[in-house]
């Protein structure tokens, strides 16, 4: 979490500046740069009125993903085998050559076999000002993967290939540090850090179609190999607002799921390397928290690194691999959901929802939702703090609609749980304009959010996924 009068990364996604660099059109990946600093958002509306009674909302968001045989199949291999199977996914099969790379976290210069996969062009069905790119893989010692994002703009141009990631899952000596790549630009759009996001939204400009390019490494000579199960990208144009109409609740009854509650704040100072420290880790605290409530959790070799005299280990262990070593911190949305696919048959997503209902969908079929957020102290009853950006899992609602969230920035497990204001929550969460501290406008998420569920997910399950894009 990110406390109130710190200027966290996420305040340019929607006001983003022009930087230089964008990425080369080649598999192999330039030395990161060092990140621009934030520009001032300017609202386009004192707020947004309420929907008329029995209205819909405006679709603002659509995620497509490639997870199946057919889907592999359907994209382009080059030195790449799609396997079949209960889990289908893509494994290097014929390097088409090596390359060098150059850690720039450690210096390390190293030669690497390299094959490709390149998806489809999708059409937007939302003509998107941003976009998220998230991945299910895994990547045993000596290999990594890179994936790139590429698309037209409505004004029939083209953007370059984006790095939207450089990722392991292992962080040791024979394997890169995982991270996002810094300055990438074209003049018209920037990544900022996991986010593509169009440079001037009011302009019109708006990102048509994309690709996404998978880039699968492994050490020359083995046998090694990443193996990729989901490729995917949220792309999104919410409007600005600054609130959002109020919604009515749909699960008469309410619901509470059974996830375990970690609070953040008993590892301040612990291992401060990682995102100085637990005080910051609300990301990886929510991200095991909905692992373990699926019954997933690191092995005793995963965590014989952690200091035994520190309770909940696996918190510390989630924040290492979390941990983006450009940006600094364990807060990298797509890292969060890439980690909770590293456990037997999970998957990971990175969306955006439109409301509560869906959120009341996920849970009424037992899917948790992390959420991200940022709010003052006074926007919050209950919560005792205000944030610049903060991830929590909704676990449930009340038979009144009020939001059960296990809030991370608790001071103790005891105290996560806590019960929020339907009001309050959806317009924090589902918001894209705020005021800070300080009374200046500020962004916020529009409705980000972590999805997390298993391979083989129940029937009630796939449905509700399948209504929000994802299959």
């Amino acid at each position: 979490m990110t406390r109130s009068g710190s200027t966290p990364r996420r305040s340019v996604l929607a006001a983003a500046l022009g930087v230089a660099g964008a990425a080369a059109d080649t598999p192999p990946a330039a030395t990161a740069g060092t990140a621009r600093p934030a520009a001032a958002a300017t609202p386009s509306s004192e707020g947004a009125a309420a929907a008329p009674a029995g209205s819909k909302a405006a679709r603002v968001a659509e995620y497509h993903g490639w997870s199946g045989h057919a889907d592999w199949l359907a994209g382009a291999a080059k030195g790449v085998r799609a396997e079949a199977g209960a889990r289908p996914g893509i494994v290097l099969a014929r390097p088409l050559g090596s390359v060098d790379y150059t850690d720039p976290h450690t210096g390390t210069k190293a030669a690497w076999e390299y094959a490709t996969w390149t998806s489809p062009v999708r059409t937007l069905s939302v003509p998107a000002t941003e976009a998220i790119v998230s991945w299910n893989a895994r990547t045993p010692a000596g290999t990594w993967i890179q994936i790139e994002l590429k698309g037209t703009y409505t004004d029939g141009t083209a953007t370059p290939w984006y790095v939207m990631g450089r990722w392991a899952s292992d962080d040791g000596a024979s394997s890169i540090r995982r991270t996002s790549v810094d300055d990438q630009s074209d003049d018209k759009s920037s990544v900022w850090t996991d986010t593509f996001s169009i440079d001037d939204p009011a302009s019109g400009l708006r990102l048509a179609t994309y690709q996404v390019r998978l880039t699968l490494y492994r050490k020359p000579g083995t046998k090694l190999t990443p193996t990729v199960w989901r490729i995917g990208a949220m792309g999104s144009d919410v409007p600005d607002r600054f609130e959002v109409p109020a919604s009515t609740p749909s699960l008469p009854k309410g619901r509470e799921l059974g996830v375990p509650r970690y609070s953040q704040e008993i590892h301040k100072g612990q291992y401060p390397e990682y995102d100085n420290g637990g005080e910051a880790w609300c990301s990886p605290t929510s991200s095991q928290m909905i692992i373990e409530y699926w019954g997933r959790k690191p092995s005793a070799a995963d965590l014989s690194w952690v200091n035994p005299d520190y309770a909940d280990p696996q918190v510390c262990h989630a924040a290492r691999a979390t941990f983006d070593y450009q940006y600094d911190g364990c807060g990298n949305w797509p890292f969060n959901a890439a980690y909770a696919a590293t456990y037997r048959d999970m998957q990971g997503v990175v969306t955006r929802l439109g409301s509560l209902a869906d959120a009341e969908k996920l849970i009424g079929a037992g899917i948790p939702v992390i959420t991200s957020q940022s709010f003052l102290k006074a926007e919050l009853d209950g919560a005792g703090y205000g944030t610049s950006g903060h991830l929590m899992t909704v676990i449930g609602f009340t038979a009144d609609g009020d939001i059960i969230a296990n809030d991370p920035a608790s001071p103790s497990n005891d105290a996560v749980r806590h019960v929020y204001k339907r009001r309050q929550w959806e317009n924090i969460w589902l918001r894209t304009k705020r005021y800070d501290a300080n009374g200046k406008v500020a962004s916020g998420t529009g409705g980000v959010c972590y999805l997390y569920f298993p391979a083989k997910p129940t029937s009630a399950q796939r449905r509700v996924l399948s209504e929000l894009g994802i299959r």
